[in-house]
């Protein structure tokens, strides 16, 4: 019998990210190996991997994109290249559920992925078959309902009221 479990979180409010780590964190604590492969997030503040690296064994991050900027900032020759170290993440991400590496993998921002065209919510239905005894978390702005079938549970975080500063 599986046991695999998928969840995803979703919407324009903020704390999708935190929602998966808390997740992450509770499972750690029950002893559980977490890995968090993070994609579309920017290199200027490294903070969180610094925190990330305090961690483990029992968490590990993982980025596999190479420039500082922002996506939507790259030239399309970076863009192209960033793309390339994204599959990357997205392959490691593939082998860690075959081989049962972890216990829990958190794909932060992958549901950005579909909607730059990077890669395909059937890539990412394949991704979740792959799945046999590991607790996913897949977030990002995006719904990706097409998705929905192949999950557990979904999470919108949406934001109804922000006070100016």
């Amino acid at each position: 019998m599986s046991e695999r479990y998928v969840h995803i979180f979703c919407g324009t409010g903020t704390g999708k990210t935190a929602a998966a780590i808390g997740r992450g964190l509770r499972e750690a604590s029950r002893g559980k190996s977490v890995f968090m492969v993070q994609f579309l997030k920017e290199k200027q503040s490294d903070g969180g991997k610094e925190f990330f690296d305090r961690l483990e064994p029992e968490m590990k991050l993982y980025r596999f994109e190479k420039f500082p900027e922002n996506y939507e900032s790259l030239t399309d020759r970076e863009k192209e290249d960033e793309t390339r170290n994204i599959r990357n993440g997205l392959s490691f991400a593939k082998k860690v559920l075959l081989t049962d590496e972890c216990d829990v993998l958190i794909l932060d921002e992958i549901l950005g992925l579909v909607d730059r065209g990077i890669v395909t919510a059937d890539e990412i239905k394949t991704l979740i078959e792959a799945a046999s005894n590991t607790i996913i978390y897949l977030t990002g702005t995006e719904r990706c309902e097409e998705l929905w079938p192949y999950v557990d549970e979904v999470t919108e975080l949406t934001t109804q009221y922000r006070r100016e500063r």
